[in-house]
């Protein structure tokens, strides 16, 4: 038994994992962004709500990336952890064991371990949320890489000029990791604005894009033809390259099931492998995947075995 948190930029949501299976969720508070040591007493509250045999190891879904060799993260969304040997910080002011992975990591090992991925070795998972992220889980182990790098598909210089049918040009918007033209830019939820605003001088949601798009809207259906096209090539790269059996995808657009199917359906004609079966498909986790992630890493029994696999 273990006390799993997910750690987002808004809030700090905590439950007791008994087993992968049973979670029961605990408390939510706000994240504390530029105070460490609020930041420690609000996990501090948490874990004293919980059971006292809970008490003894924590583990951690979390935005922002820790290197394995370091033990450093980096995690301009909450500040005050940034630059820090969380882990050890936090074991020191909390006792216990801490174990960390990165929140899209914890998500891909959900889906993984009791999600869409289950009989699969290879597990991609592929997050279209606000933006691009995604997770690798090779043998039921995440693999972190160089850095703690792995599975971020959304950057790098790769976005086509074009896209849609007929084609449309597509600018290389700036992306905020410093590069221009990742697919995060036009990718995720403010990258379909993005992508409709260019196309058709609008400004509406993604929400408000996918409604119009399903009810027969022309604009939106021009808008989703070309975003497809833009994020199914890279995806069957990054397949290509992992070997991926199966991509589970989370993020507000991967609650958007005809999304999902017109995305696997391109996606399956881009990679080398032929296959009627569905690859791209919405990941299936009911409670917070990053909770499940968290507890799934947290209740490996040995303490070495529970780090992240290497490059």
């Amino acid at each position: 038994m273990i006390t799993c948190f997910d750690i987002g930029g808004s809030a700090i949501k905590s439950a007791v994992a008994h087993s992968p299976s049973d979670i029961r969720p605990l408390t939510r508070t706000p994240t504390p962004l530029d105070d460490f040591d609020a930041f420690a007493a609000a996990l501090g509250a948490q874990l004293a709500a919980a059971p006292l045999e809970a008490r003894s190891a924590m583990a951690l879904s979390i935005t922002g990336v820790v290197d394995p060799e370091t033990g450093l993260i980096t995690c301009a969304n909450i500040p005050c952890i940034d630059g820090r040997s969380l882990a050890a910080d936090l074991e020191a002011r909390l006792g216990g064991r801490v174990v960390i992975a990165n929140d899209a990591d914890c998500f891909a090992l959900a889906e993984a371990m009791v999600g869409a991925g289950r009989g699969h070795r290879i597990v991609f998972g592929a997050i279209l949320g606000t933006g691009v992220g995604g997770g690798l889980v090779i043998d039921g182990r995440i693999v972190s890489g160089a850095g703690g790098y792995a599975g971020e598909w959304g950057h790098g210089p790769i976005v086509a000029s074009a896209a849609g049918s007929p084609p449309a040009e597509i600018p290389r918007f700036a992306c905020g990791c410093g590069l221009a033209g990742c697919l995060d830019t036009v990718g995720g939820a403010r990258g379909m604005e993005r992508l409709h605003r260019h196309l058709h001088g609008a400004e509406r949601s993604s929400a408000d894009i996918v409604e119009a798009w399903l009810q027969g809207g022309s604009a939106a259906a021009r808008t989703i033809d070309c975003y497809v096209d833009l994020v199914s090539g890279p995806l069957a790269l990054t397949v290509n390259i992992v070997g991926a059996g199966i991509v589970p995808v989370g993020g507000g657009l991967g609650r958007v099931p005809r999304l999902v199917a017109r995305i696997d359906e391109l996606v399956r004609g881009r990679i080398l492998r032929r296959t009627d079966r569905h690859l791209v498909v919405p990941s299936v986790s009911k409670v917070e995947p990053g909770l499940i992630g968290a507890a799934l890493l947290g209740l490996e029994p040995d303490p070495a075995g529970s780090s992240p696999a290497p490059a």
